[in-house]
């Protein structure tokens, strides 16, 4: 399983940021997906999921509104569109097969400050 996040960066507060997840090695269109988040000297954190056809979406109440999570099931690849960022935003951020980040890949990271 290879799991490769990329599309973070340094934003400014409110700024828009869309996260990508390039997955292979295993069948990613039966796959529900996640994307999970740690910010510095927290744990893991779940943002939210998605299921294996782009339907039953859930959101963590502290994005629900402001982030959209998406997936190309012909390309193998899951994204994370973040709007309005916040400084408590700034994370690590992963894509990962389960809710608890067990089988996660390398992440990207998100910076939001001024």
């Amino acid at each position: 399983v290879q799991l490769q996040a990329s599309g973070g960066g340094l934003v400014q507060p409110g700024g828009s940021l869309r996260l990508s997840c390039a997955a292979s090695g295993f069948t990613f269109n039966q796959a529900v997906m996640y994307w999970i988040r740690q910010a510095p000297g927290k744990e893991l954190e779940w943002v939210s999921r998605i299921g294996s056809e782009g339907g039953t979406i859930y959101y963590a109440a502290s994005v629900k509104g402001r982030f959209t999570i998406s997936r190309d099931n012909n390309e193998n690849t899951l994204y994370l569109q973040m709007n309005n960022l916040t400084p408590e935003d700034t994370a690590l951020y992963y894509c990962a097969l389960d809710i608890a980040g067990r089988t996660r890949g390398q992440g990207t990271q998100v910076t939001v400050s001024s």
